[in-house]
């Protein structure tokens, strides 16, 4: 069974993609955790007030209160989506978020992490310094990145974009896999600039080794790659995008609010990021 990593502040970003996790946790038979994290404050040793330790005590025990008043409100969403069979556990930690989550993904030999995210401009500070966008730098796990207004529905496409590299058919194939568990269609995208040097024998090498598989192939030529790969999730009714994370910062530049707002479906879309083999 897969286990999927779900932080969550309990805000409602966190809590409308808790639905996704549990959708999605569906589809590759798999289990959540859930985890929150607090920061307490650092005092200098220096100057501890009298009553610190009362104060530490206090703020400990009102995140444990929000955090069991907040539990059995996410079952009971889970309970009205049918989605209440999903086996769900759950972790309160102390200290940095993204020192958590490595952590807990060590420990707990996490597959998969879902998070929340703010919409097209969430897009852009998510993969440039938001808590998500440190995620997916931090482990080595696929982060599926929920934005607030993407509502789910059935997944019938899933995008994956490629450069035709020998290490892109692992996360190809991850995706495949679930695909095939939701009878979707993979559409691969390539596209092609002037400086392209993939050869027609390695597509067409591609092409014939997942013959057999739910994919389909689109090259595209254009020197504008990020404004193609936009075009190709509005025009092919993307519901996942899938990407590797070759640089962090094409992220940023790809879902920046110039190009974005040119196409308002592509803040819905959930963005798979995953990592090269």
């Amino acid at each position: 069974m897969k286990k999927i990593l779900f932080p969550t502040d309990f805000s409602e970003v966190a809590n409308n993609a808790f639905i996704h996790a549990l959708e999605f946790a569906k589809i590759v038979n798999g289990e959540l955790l859930l985890l929150h994290t607090f920061e307490l404050p650092i005092v200098d040793n220096q100057f501890i007030p009298d009553n610190y330790y009362n104060i530490f005590d206090s703020l400990q025990l009102a995140q444990f209160d929000m955090f069991k008043e907040e539990i059995p409100k996410l079952r009971e969403l889970a309970k009205k989506k049918h989605l209440d069979h999903i086996k769900l556990s759950h972790r309160l930690m102390d200290g940095d978020l993204i020192y958590a989550i490595k952590k807990v993904v060590k420990e707990e030999n996490i597959n998969f992490i879902v998070m929340g995210t703010s919409g097209s401009t969430g897009w852009e500070s998510f993969f440039v310094g938001s808590n998500t966008g440190s995620v997916v730098t931090a482990v080595d796990v696929p982060v599926l990145s929920v934005p607030v207004e993407s509502q789910f529905d059935k997944i019938k496409t899933i995008g994956f974009t490629t450069r035709f590299r020998d290490k892109d058919k692992a996360p190809l194939r991850e995706v495949i896999k679930i695909a095939k568990k939701t009878f979707a269609v993979v559409k691969c995208l390539y596209v092609k600039t002037s400086k392209s040097d993939v050869s027609e024998a390695t597509i067409n090498e591609w092409k014939t080794e997942f013959e057999n598989e739910p994919v389909k192939f689109s090259i595209v030529n254009s020197d504008l790659v990020k404004e193609t790969i936009l075009d190709f999730v509005s025009h092919k009714n993307i519901d996942i995008l899938a990407m590797i994370t070759h640089k962090r910062n094409f992220f940023s530049e790809l879902f920046s609010p110039s190009l974005t707002q040119k196409l308002s479906n592509i803040s819905i879309v959930p963005i798979l990021a995953m990592h090269e083999e």
